[in-house]
């Protein structure tokens, strides 16, 4: 694997890891996979995966592809395909997702919108505002 990350340097970029013990204030964005075992308080937008280990602490609004939570995840949530949710994960906010698998044990307090309720509210509000438009 060390070979591969020397004959492609961006792949080797494209994992992120925020290790225990650092916290981090503000907003992260990127287009690679990132693992929280430390605290980010701001918003995560990611192209990639998201995995809060079971120490890490996330306090702000994400936005990803796919994402496992083991730890707390405090905000809104909006993963494009599949969030997981493990015995030891915390999330406290509103969760939009394409499709969800929870583990026994895990804690969800809010509200969860997945699969093709989604896509149905998607499509309504984008009727509703080209309705809206049209009238003004």
């Amino acid at each position: 694997m060390i070979t591969s990350a020397k004959k492609n340097p961006e792949q080797a970029q494209a994992s992120n890891r925020i290790l225990i013990g650092t916290e981090i204030e503000g907003d992260m964005k990127s287009n690679g996979d990132i693992r929280i075992d430390g605290v980010v308080k701001g918003n995560v937008n990611i192209s990639g995966k998201l995995v809060i280990g079971e120490k890490g602490k996330v306090e702000g609004e994400v936005i990803c592809a796919n994402a496992t939570v083991s730890g707390l995840l405090k905000g809104k949530a909006e993963v494009k395909e599949l969030l997981t949710l493990t015995e030891t994960a915390v999330v406290k906010g509103d969760v939009v997702t394409g499709k969800l698998a929870v583990q026994p044990g895990a804690e969800l307090t809010g509200t969860c919108s997945m699969g093709s309720v989604v896509r149905k509210m998607n499509e309504k509000s984008d009727s509703s505002n080209e309705r809206s438009q049209e009238t003004a």
